[in-house]
């Protein structure tokens, strides 16, 4: 049965059916060609046509010809829209115009980097080979490590292996740098956020490094749809990018469907759980041949999605190893074996979280269902592409959950289809992050006085480095590195390819998975749940000094959750704006999380049968934070304190400002610049928030508009009425 026909037969479903509350359908679109650019080297045009490319898409032509010309380039089409070829054709022609030309190619993730390289072999053996193209990561043995440094072309690695294994050792790399005429930089879009910005700071020392040596790489870089594409390159980067984003690949007719969940409880707002509802979209159409993946949101939520469905399928009578699940910690053996199933169509329904959000070839898929809005544009248009990757028709199913976000999105189906993408936010001189990677660029080559990095003043770090940190010696007009350590080792990219803790089955005696140490306070405390493949697993200890949780495989009908207690103290104020009749306020905060219990809940029923303590040292970080102050005279006439209901309004009785706060603060040591675009989006965001609280049908309140309820409280009224003044 073909995805159309179970989609009539979904949307007269009455249950199902009555659950969808828009439907928007996108034409089917055709290709618009050109010609392969006529200075392409011929070989490389032949061999282009012997695999099958007789001509491009013209935003190809377009990013080739930038490439082409020496210009930096960033690419930002849809998914399955030939981005590969734009940097594989330019960075092949230079190679077989230029022997000595290499070029590095960098990827987020082990697998894409591996599928990526891939296709570039497909064009080498088209042309007889003769360029050397492979993997240098973790997993590459010592032997292949070598042979890539010694007579590599085409270098495809992450930028985790770039920061610590590459760079370090560049004088291991002299040939392979003095060649280096393309730096590929794919799924742009994924280097936001701290990711972002240490990345930037890596491009910053990899130029130092190429400039060194004699070389001046040309950039492409390759995107999701971004509101921003040439601001992030070129922060990437450190130089103006030409933009290619006039998408010409075709696609087939693909429906979105948004589905709200019906209503359990219309006096408190509550809906069927975004996990049950799920479960019931994906068993219409997964046993009748629709191929289907299911973005789960959190590894919780799609370790109890595989569970469901395995469920589903054996009593059904079908084999429930055609369900299986994806994301971050499975071992690298068993990511490569799902990729492989996948691609071989022996997999009905894969649940993922992001992690197959990037471009891995996973073969052709019908069907994408998203359990809940991925916090952003970018992501869903990504995710909603992993279906459809042909000309046949495809659908995408978006499942709101009862937060208001969510219910925003789904009462607003244009928001997604019309609206714009988000900007992507990054701040590479952010001074604890361009600090650290200053260290590992000092360690790689010497700093000479008055040599810049970036924004900020490079002097005044590099003497304190000298003067008080000791881990410099100033010598003449250059700074060289005077530690015995060596630094890219102590300075986490991300905060999760660092001290991870590693599961370990005490039964079967084998490493299950791993996870990241923040993670781990949540998901392996002692008598934890812990989820793997839809089966359980008890924690029994957690060596938080050894990082090491052992496990033991259980039979239980129940899955836990960790309350965390947050904790917010204010140490400057270095921004104000003011409001109708509040003031916003942004500065520096410290923020302390403490794991204080963990809930047990029934699988199936979400029911509380019981709760645990848990015994784990707190997490203290200081940050950006915007904090919005209400005027006591508005929080008065808002009803905020009447009945000494003061804890309507979702936020923090502040003592240190002595009236209602609501704190919001950047999740990252420093921050990295997030909290500063709330700051000056704030009218707008209040006037969104408003829309939600005078739109949701409740009537005094519920999860899908102003949150959980406290007993007594009349918070929707009170939100109503401090938005309308705020947001008029």
């Amino acid at each position: 049965m073909t995805v159309a026909e179970r989609l009539a037969l979904f949307l007269s479903d009455p249950d199902l059916g009555q659950s969808v509350v828009a439907h928007r359908v996108q034409a089917r679109r055709e290709a618009a060609g050109a010609r392969l650019p006529e200075r392409v080297d011929e070989r490389l045009a032949q061999a282009c046509r012997q695999c099958g490319i007789e001509e491009l898409y013209q935003h190809q032509r377009r990013a080739i010809d930038a490439a082409l010309a020496s210009q930096d380039v960033a690419v930002v089409t849809g998914t399955a829209s030939g981005k590969t070829l734009c940097y594989n054709l330019p960075v092949l022609d230079a190679r077989l115009r230029d022997g000595a030309a290499t070029a590095l190619y960098l990827f987020p993730t082990k697998a894409l980097t591996q599928d990526q390289i891939a296709a570039a072999d497909r064009l080498i053996a088209a042309l007889g080979g003769g360029i050397r193209a492979g993997t240098y990561d973790g997993d590459t043995p010592p032997q292949a490590r070598r042979a890539l440094r010694e007579a590599g072309d085409i270098v495809a690695t992450n930028p985790y292996m770039l920061h610590t294994g590459i760079l370090p050792n560049h004088p291991k790399w002299v040939r392979f740098f003095r060649g280096l005429r393309f730096v590929v930089i794919d799924e742009m879009h994924g280097y936001t956020g701290v990711f972002g910005s240490h990345v930037a700071n890596l491009m910053r020392r990899l130029l130092r490094i190429c400039a060194h040596y004699g070389s001046r790489p040309v950039f492409v870089f390759c995107s999701a749809t971004l509101r921003n594409p040439g601001e992030l390159a070129q922060a990437l980067g450190g130089r103006p990018v030409v933009v290619v984003a006039e998408d010409a690949s075709p696609h087939g007719e693909r429906h979105f469907l948004y589905v709200n969940p019906p209503l359990v409880n219309r006096e408190l707002g509550l809906r069927r759980n975004v996990l049950e509802q799920t479960r019931r979209v994906v068993a219409h159409f997964a046993p009748f041949g629709v191929k289907t993946i299911v973005f789960g949101g959190s590894r919780n939520g799609v370790e109890l999605l595989v569970k469901y469905l395995k469920d589903h399928y054996a009593r059904g009578g079908r084999d429930p190893l055609l369900v299986r699940g994806y994301r971050g910690g499975y071992l690298p053996e068993l990511r490569r074996t799902i990729e492989r199933e996948l691609r071989e169509a022996a997999i009905e329904v894969v649940v993922s979280t992001n992690a197959l959000e990037l471009g891995i070839d996973i073969g052709q898929l019908d069907l994408c269902v998203l359990a809940g809005y991925p916090r952003s544009r970018a992501s869903f248009f990504q995710q909603a592409g992993r279906a459809g990757r042909r000309s046949a028709t495809s659908a995408v199913i978006l499942i709101g959950r009862s937060d208001p976000l969510d219910q925003y999105v789904v009462t607003h189906p244009e928001y997604l289809l019309a609206g714009a993408p988000e900007a992507a936010a990054i701040d590479p001189d952010n001074l604890v992050i361009r600090a650290n990677q200053m260290k590992c660029a000092a360690f790689e080559l010497p700093f000479r006085a008055g040599e810049e990095f970036g924004g900020g003043d490079t002097a005044e770090v590099l003497d304190f480095f000298a003067s008080e940190a000791g881990i410099l010696r100033k010598a003449g007009d250059q700074y060289y590195w005077a530690a015995r350590g060596f630094p890219a080792e102590e300075v986490s990219l991300d905060a999760s390819d660092l001290d991870n803790v590693v599961i370990h089955d005490v039964e079967s005696g084998r490493t299950l998975a791993e996870i990241d140490r923040p993670s781990a306070q949540l998901m392996v405390h002692e008598g934890a749940i812990y989820q793997h493949q839809g089966e359980q697993y008890q924690v029994l200890a957690l060596d938080w000094e050894g990082r090491r949780a052992d496990l033991k495989k259980v039979d239980v009908d129940y899955f836990t959750e960790a309350n965390v207690e947050v904790d917010v103290s204010v140490l400057s104020e270095d921004r104000e704006q003011r409001l109708a009749a509040a003031t916003a306020l942004m500065g520096d905060v410290s923020v302390r999380k403490t794991v204080t219990m963990f809930q047990k809940l029934r699988f199936y029923t979400g029911e509380d049968v019981g709760t645990g303590p848990v015994h784990l040292p707190a997490e203290e970080l200081e940050t950006d934070a915007l904090i919005l102050c209400l005027d006591e005279d508005l929080a008065e006439k808002s009803g905020l304190y009447a009945g000494g209901s003061g804890a309507a309004l979702p936020g923090l009785a502040s003592p240190r400002f002595r009236r209602p706060a609501l704190y919001l603060f950047d999740d990252h040591p420093g921050g990295v610049g997030l909290v500063e675009r709330v700051f000056e989006g704030l009218d707008e965001i209040l006037r969104a928030c408003r829309e939600v609280v005078e739109g949701c049908p409740c009537p005094d309140g519920c999860p899908s508009c102003v949150g959980p309820l406290a007993e007594g409280a009349d918070a929707k009224r009170v939100a109503r009425a401090i938005l309308r003044v705020l947001a008029p």
